[in-house]
This record gives structure tokens, C-alpha cells and sequence, in this order.
């Protein structure tokens, strides 16, 4: 299986998982093995918004493209995916987002409306 990744900024959360010709997208079961070599699925058969585009089998091989949620902290690896290639059954393993860069903040010390010393 070949996923193509189109990323964009979102805090939702994706988890796939591959069992053969079928994903598990958060819970919900997409099984593809009906689509066989020269056949496309349309996207509108699809009814997930995860799913973007047409799904082909070519080679033997699924061909799909799916979004890919990316945080406020998204990697370049993110923003400029490459598609995951022969995509091995199990969780899938998605580009990670940048840890944090920003030291935490401190906090502020308040100052007291108070008269200097003379």
C-alpha cells in the first residue's frame, strides 16, 4: 500500500491502522479489497473526510491519499510529506511534529506599587 500525504493545520487527531487491503481510520473500518488491479474508487465513495482523493490499484499495489493533521508545532517533514511506500500491516507511522522549541515561560514577577526607599 501507498499512502499519499496532503497535510493541513489541524489539531485532530489520526490513527491508522493496516490489516492487508484494510485501514482502521480512528476506529472506523475501510476495507479496499474489492478494489482490484485497474480499478479506481472514486473519492466520493469514500464517506470519510480523511480520505482526499481516488484510490487505485496498480502493481498489485493500493495507491491512496489521505490527509495528514498537522499541530501548531508541525515538522518540515510534515509540511512537505513524502507518501509512506509499502506500507507494512500494524499502526502507521506518520511524520512527527517538532518538539517544542520555545523554552517555557517564566513567569512574570509582578511589580508592587510601592514608594522607593529615601
Amino acid at each position: 500500500m501507498r499512502i499519499v500525504l496532503e497535510p493541513q493545520r489541524r489539531d485532530d487527531h489520526l490513527e491508522v491502522v493496516k490489516a492487508g487491503d484494510t485501514l482502521s481510520v480512528n476506529g472506523e473500518i475501510f476495507d479496499f479489497s474489492p478494489v482490484v488491479e485497474g480499478d479506481t474508487l472514486p473519492a466520493t465513495a469514500i464517506h470519510s473526510g480523511w480520505f482526499t482523493g481516488q484510490v487505485d490499484r496498480i502493481n498489485g499495489e493500493l495507491v491512496l491519499t489521505m490527509i495528514l493533521p498537522n499541530p501548531w508545532n508541525f515538522s518540515p517533514e510534515q509540511a512537505f510529506p513524502i507518501p509512506l511506500e509499502s506500507v507494512p500491516d500494524g499502526p502507521v507511522v506518520f511524520p512527527a511534529a517538532m518538539a517544542e522549541i520555545l523554552p517555557p515561560e517564566e513567569p512574570v514577577a509582578q511589580e508592587l506599587d510601592q514608594e522607593p526607599e529615601a
